[in-house]
C-alpha cells in the first residue's frame, strides 16, 4: 500500500542567521528565520511524510511554542518523523523536493543535501530528489526576502 503527501514551508531571510538547507550549512549573507534552524527544505519534506499518513504537520509534533525546539537541528527532527512513520508501519518510497530561492546558487550543495536526507530517512540516495529554482526576481523569493520549498513523499507500507 502506498500513500502520497505534499509539504510546503516558507521562511524569511534575515541577517545574523545561518542558512541551512537539507542539513547543509551554506555560506550566505543572510539565513532563514525560525524557531528551529529554519531548514525550509527539511520542513517541507517532514510535512510531506506526515501528510501522507494523515498525521498532521511538524507544528503538531514540534510546536514553536516549546522551548526544547528553539534552535533545533531539523535533521534530528526529521529522524523523529521517520521514527513516527515507521511506528505507523511506513517508510520512504521516494521524495521529490524543490527549493525556491533567488540566491545563493544551490546546485553545488544538492548532492550533500540528498545524502543527508537519505541517511536520516534510512533509504538510498536514489530515492531522494532535491531541485532548486529561482522565481526570476518575482515575489518574495525573487526579491530575496525569503525561501520556500515544496516536497512530495511517497510512503510505502513496511
Amino acid at each position: 500500500m502506498f500513500r502520497i503527501g505534499h509539504g510546503y514551508d516558507v521562511h524569511k531571510l534575515v541577517e545574523g542567521r545561518k542558512l541551512i538547507l537539507g542539513g547543509v550549512e551554506i555560506q550566505h549573507t543572510t539565513g532563514l528565520l525560525g524557531h528551529s534552524d529554519a531548514d525550509v527544505l527539511a520542513h517541507a519534506i517532514m510535512d510531506a511524510m506526515l501528510g501522507a499518513l494523515a498525521l498532521g504537520d511538524i507544528g503538531h509534533l514540534f510546536p514553536d511554542t516549546a522551548a526544547e525546539y528553539e534552535g533545533a537541528d531539523s535533521m534530528k527532527l526529521m529522524a523523529e518523523v521517520v521514527r513516527v512513520c515507521r511506528e505507523n508501519s511506513y517508510c520512504i518510497g521516494n521524495i521529490d523536493a524543490t527549493v525556491i530561492a533567488q540566491a545563493p546558487k544551490l546546485a553545488p550543495h544538492i548532492v550533500k543535501m540528498r545524502e543527508n536526507i537519505a541517511k536520516v530517512c534510512g533509504c538510498e540516495v536514489s530515492q531522494i530528489s532535491v531541485k532548486a529554482t529561482t522565481e526570476e526576481h518575482l515575489g518574495f523569493t525573487g526579491e530575496k526576502l525569503g525561501m520556500s520549498a515544496h516536497a512530495v513523499a511517497l510512503m510505502k507500507k513496511i
